[in-house]
């Protein structure tokens, strides 16, 4: 397969805090268009990785690479500004705005004109249909008018998802979409995250084996900071080491999602 077929790379990856390996020796590959799930019991190092990729911790060893330029090096907003963009991050959401309005200044921020605030508000119309456009994606038109802070849990997931949207991302990382949500809103979200995958990738870090056996092209599975398998659902469910890293419950989860 050619290099260029990945969008991300890790070489030998390790992250050390205070003699801690948090990230040990990970070398991972997310291919361009796919939804990519990282998966593993807690303490496993899922978000340390996260945090990695967007430079909001600086790796101890090891090389990032995107579209084949070495990333290692460089700040947060060099890294999101190449199209790297971690969700219920950086799009955290206003809660007394509207969610239209929310989804306006993440357009603006696109745009760079996010300190133009003595523009006279005219100027933000222009925004408009983009941001109901981007609305309409995830499911949240008749919303439009609602002040964030009312809206249910999972719609303002679901509005994180289109203020993420609106920087246009490259790579979209989606840090525990589902958590928290009850069975209709996880539903919602896996369809959604599905629908907005079409023209992008997705790497996502996610504990619901029922989201990860639906929408996940590749897993990789991690344990104690390390890649202890890879593969599509059906390969990495029945890898006896993930079982066993799955003590318990979630080997019953990882078991039994096949009849979802």
């Amino acid at each position: 397969m050619a290099e260029n077929d990945y969008i991300l790379e890790t070489r030998r990856l390790v992250k050390e805090f205070k003699g801690f390996v948090a990230v040990n020796d990970v070398h991972l590959r997310v291919r361009r268009g796919q939804i990519h799930a990282l998966i593993g019991p807690n303490g496993a190092g899922k978000t340390t990785f996260f945090n990695l990729l967007t430079k909001f911790l600086i790796p101890t060893a090891g090389q990032i690479l995107f579209n084949g330029q070495d990333i290692t090096a460089e700040k947060p907003a060099q890294v999101a500004r190449r199209g790297i963009v971690r969700s219920f991050q950086i799009s955290a959401t206003f809660p007394n705005l509207t969610v239209l309005e929310n989804v306006r200044v993440a357009l603006q921020r696109k745009l760079g004109t996010s300190f133009h605030f003595w523009k006279p508000e005219r100027s933000l119309y222009v925004l408009e249909a983009r941001a109901l456009e981007l609305l309409d994606t995830v499911g949240l038109r008749e919303f439009a008018d609602h002040v964030t802070v009312e809206l249910p849990y999972g719609r303002k997931r679901a509005l994180e998802i289109a203020t993420t949207l609106a920087t246009d991302p490259e790579l979209m990382l989606l840090d525990e979409p589902t958590q928290g949500m009850g069975h209709e809103d996880v539903a919602r979200v896996t369809q959604l995250i599905r629908k907005v995958s079409a023209n992008r990738t997705v790497l996502m870090v996610e504990h619901n084996m029922n989201v990860v056996a639906d929408i996940a092209d590749t897993i990789s599975v991690l344990q104690r900071g390390q890649v202890i398998a890879e593969g599509p659902y059906d390969v990495v469910s029945r890898n006896p080491q993930v079982l066993e890293a799955y003590m318990g419950s979630a080997t019953e989860e990882l078991g039994g999602v096949h009849a979802h």
